[in-house]
């Protein structure tokens, strides 16, 4: 644990000196967040006394999640570099993923009290972090209080469950002023839209507008669309499937969409959604390895335009082929390889403004060996993701770069500079990814050798130490072993 610390600050050290320090601008949009996407039964079980007929061995039933346990457990959400969480639907319902609404006017009583809520909100705004919440209509209880009121309100739907009948203006304004006075009691940041899609856009507008004018709150969508008047940003269209068929092996037959650096700014970014199957399912299938094949698809996820959703669990690479069975609850005592990799990721793409909403150029997209651009006036990244079965090596012209640059490789710690042509070629082995910071070439970087130099004085003071405690013990040991000997020894007789 101590190794793990210690190595953690140098990484910070030498972040902190490879990015421009202009970019670690404060966030003020949609497009700064990275969202954390989850449900409250399955994340952390806190108290005993909501546990209403819970059975963690049934994912078909409650299995026992909180909102004690969100507030208990939410800086390993934080440590991971997210910067909002969505919690799901927190009405009382039918169903432990809270689609099936009874009462929009009570919390679910396994889930905890309104204090309990608030106490939840409380924690991850001390943590300098956002909270979203879902609001699901279109597939609630058959036992909805407005149901059993104003049955003209809703129509069944194949499954038994009831769909709210947004174009009704009763029901609108219902809604509308139900949900005000919601975000007016509690200070949440943003509401995600279940099954937009299939919701008026008059009410989608109205809904928004109204929201907004009590707290500017983002309003999303939670399925792939098309932008929607009222919506601060829907799923990109084809992204998900994008990036499963990229990445669940190497050497894809189907690479990621050339364009996506034109139609996925200000788009949610996801590879999988609480609605589908897990990556990792699509990975076992073809006899993939999860991890590696996890580790890339993080690299491009992160580090590519767009907003950014990542499902719990995501970072276990927890598997499950259809929801309930991809709703597991969420087991943090795992080896934490693949969560290092995605905190490096989120610390950079945090400080990086550019990788957050500057622009992007793709240089090469081919069997797997994606090269891109990601740059503004300030700072200049360039991201190379080998996902092949073999060594991959591009040469970027001067016109890209720049003269006189260097780039420097964070993660594979690669230098690379002009080459007698004035070029610059970047080398990568097999199912690898790196980001280079292009920098001014000026002899010595100051802030990495003092970096450096840092590392160097502190590991040989940890030597030093570990050695001086090494020698006390040592010393310890021999004095009471000849103590023990002298005392072994039967005193001489003069009688």
């Amino acid at each position: 644990m101590k190794a793990k610390w210690f190595l953690a600050i140098i990484i910070g050290i030498l972040l902190v000196s490879l990015v421009n320090p202009a970019a670690a601008n404060e966030k003020n949009s949609l497009q700064d967040e990275i969202i954390y996407d989850l449900l409250v039964d399955r994340y952390f079980n806190k108290v005993i006394q909501n546990d209403y007929e819970v059975d963690s061995r049934d994912l078909t039933a409650f299995n026992g999640g909180d909102f004690k346990g969100l507030a208990s457990e939410m800086q390993y959400i934080k440590d991971m570099g997210f910067t909002m969480v969505s919690i799901g639907p927190v009405f009382s319902t039918a169903t432990y993923d809270g689609k099936e609404v009874i009462d929009y006017q009570q919390f679910e009583r396994h889930f905890g009290t309104k204090e309990e809520f608030q106490e939840a909100i409380d924690s991850i705004h001390e943590l300098d972090m956002k909270v979203m919440i879902d609001l699901p209509t279109q597939r609630v209880s058959k036992e909805h209080v407005w149901n059993k009121e104003n049955p003209e309100w809703f129509s069944e739907n194949e499954d038994g469950t009831m769909a709210l009948d947004t174009t009704n203006p009763e029901a609108q304004r219902k809604l509308i002023d139900w949900f005000s006075e919601f975000v007016e009691e509690y200070e949440i940041d943003g509401i995600r839209l279940q099954t937009a899609d299939q919701l008026d856009q008059d009410f989608i507008s109205q809904f928004s507008e109204t929201m907004k004018s009590i707290r500017g709150v983002y309003i999303i969508s939670d399925l792939e669309m098309g932008p929607q008047s009222g919506l601060d940003a829907v799923v990109k269209p084809g992204i998900e499937e994008d990036l499963r068929s990229s990445y669940k092996n190497f050497d894809p037959l189907s690479t990621t969409s050339p364009d996506f650096e034109e139609t996925a700014e200000g788009q949610l970014t996801r590879v999988d959604s609480l609605l589908s199957n897990r990556f990792t399912s699509d990975i076992v299938a073809v006899r993939g390895f999860p991890p590696t094949r996890w580790n890339l698809l993080m690299f491009q996820l992160l580090t590519m335009p767009g907003i950014p959703i990542v499902q719990y669990g995501s970072e276990i690479a927890m598997n499950g082929s259809a929801p309930p069975e991809s709703h597991s609850i969420l087991n943090m005592g795992v080896d934490e390889e693949l969560i290092d990799h995605i905190t490096s990721l989120t610390s950079l793409r945090n400080q990086s403004e550019a990788l957050r909403t500057g622009e992007t150029e793709v240089l090469h997209e081919k069997d797997g060996w994606l090269v891109y651009k990601r740059s503004n006036k300030e700072e200049s990244w360039i991201i190379a993701i080998n996902n092949s079965s073999s060594t991959k090596s591009l040469t970027i012209p001067a016109e890209v770069i720049g003269d006189d640059k260097e780039m420097r490789g964070l993660f594979e710690n690669d230098v690379v500079r002009q080459n007698d042509d004035g070029d610059y070629q970047i080398t990568l082995d097999r199912e690898l990814g790196e980001a280079f910071n292009v920098i001014e070439r000026k002899g010595f970087n100051k802030a990495y050798i003092a970096a450096l130099i840092l590392l160097y004085t502190l590991f040989i003071s940890f030597l030093v130490l570990a050695w001086r405690r090494g020698r006390k013990r040592n010393l310890a040991k021999g004095n009471k072993s000849k103590n023990s000997d002298v005392e072994e020894f039967p005193k001489p007789n003069h009688g």
